[in-house]
């Protein structure tokens, strides 16, 4: 079996192409999610049972190492996570990262199906939904656990969105702003120094306070009513890890304004709609638009030969950084 050129198509939203900023982006968030559920699960009140996360990340894995199975055997090259230890590790985070997200925002009770089905969605939508986003190479265009969430609370009525108290049901006294505070620089800082996507959360934020207070003024009620959101830590954790997500999201920072006010819009459309879990569904609908865009721009666009000389490869780092053309 041969080893084909590995190139990592998701290297192309960091900024400088950086693989070393897109496994630093990725420990960092896999890091924080581990911490935020063990201190949910003692301190801050999630109200899901410690089976939840075991499940979610579990599926997640399971899925993430089984799919990368299938593809190798059929592209007949080597597995991302046999060639050294590190190469292990660093396959780890993709499929952490959802499985926690998929448990720690949805509430089923006691039932556990539901969130392996959107832990399956999460890992599989990134192989089904692709879009080209460079010669002969494609990129997932939906937020993996945005995209599992959001199905599973359509085709799951029983399931519910978990209640966003629950991120500081048990904090009291000055902890109630701390630690969304805490939340807010966390984000900040990954975004300003690694992932290069403040330009797309501070168009949402904006975009989000605009919606709201024409909201206000359409139908006569108190600006505080649709703006109110913006105060919960469950706001803050989608606007800083969810909606700018690199691999699904424009790099260019006039694109990133026109993505993140975009999901804003839609988000105050559903709300005139009256449909629930606006900001799931909105998001789901932008990556989708996104998507169709980049499939139209590249069917229409002269044919150039594929070329990789704009992707980094770089053998200092493990081979985990680095993967075939259609995956991610």
């Amino acid at each position: 079996m041969n080893q084909p050129s590995f190139v990592n198509n998701t290297v192309l939203f960091y900024p400088s192409k950086s693989p070393k900023l897109r496994l630093f982006a990725l420990w960092y968030f896999t890091i924080l999610m581990i911490v935020w559920n063990v201190l949910g699960h003692t301190v801050l009140g999630f109200e899901q049972s410690w089976a939840a996360p075991v499940v979610g990340v579990g599926t997640a894995l399971f899925m993430q190492f089984f799919l990368e199975w299938v593809d190798a055997r059929a592209k007949g090259r080597l597995l991302r996570f046999s060639g050294s230890f590190a190469d292990f590790l660093n396959f780890l985070p993709a499929a952490i990262i959802p499985g926690f997200a998929c448990a720690m925002l949805l509430y089923s009770n006691e039932r556990l199906w539901p969130i392996v089905f959107a832990a399956v969605l999460t890992i599989g939508s990134k192989v089904l939904f692709r879009a080209p986003v460079a010669p002969g190479r494609t990129q997932h265009i939906f937020n993996p656990s945005n995209f599992g969430v959001a199905c599973t609370l359509v085709l799951f009525p029983q399931v519910g969105f978990a209640p966003p108290y629950h991120f500081t049901e048990n904090l009291v006294g000055l902890w109630n702003w701390g630690l969304p505070g805490i939340i807010l620089l966390t984000g900040l800082v990954i975004h300003s120094l690694f992932t290069g996507r403040m330009l797309l959360v501070a168009a949402w934020v904006l975009g989000f306070a605009l919606q709201a207070l024409v909201r206000a003024y359409l139908f006569d009620i108190p600006p505080l009513v649709p703006l109110t959101p913006m105060t919960s830590a469950a706001f803050i954790l989608f606007t800083l890890y969810m909606i700018p997500d690199p691999a699904t999201t424009p790099l260019h920072p006039w694109r990133q304004a026109l993505f993140g006010f975009s999901v804003a819009i839609v988000y105050g459309i559903i709300q005139v709609l009256h449909l629930v879990f606006g900001l799931f569904f909105a998001l789901i609908t932008v990556c989708a638009i996104r998507g169709l865009c980049l499939h139209l721009y590249f069917a229409f666009k002269s044919p150039t030969p594929a070329s990789t000389e704009s992707l980094p490869v770089s053998t200092s780092l493990p081979t985990a950084t680095l993967q075939p053309a259609t995956q991610t």
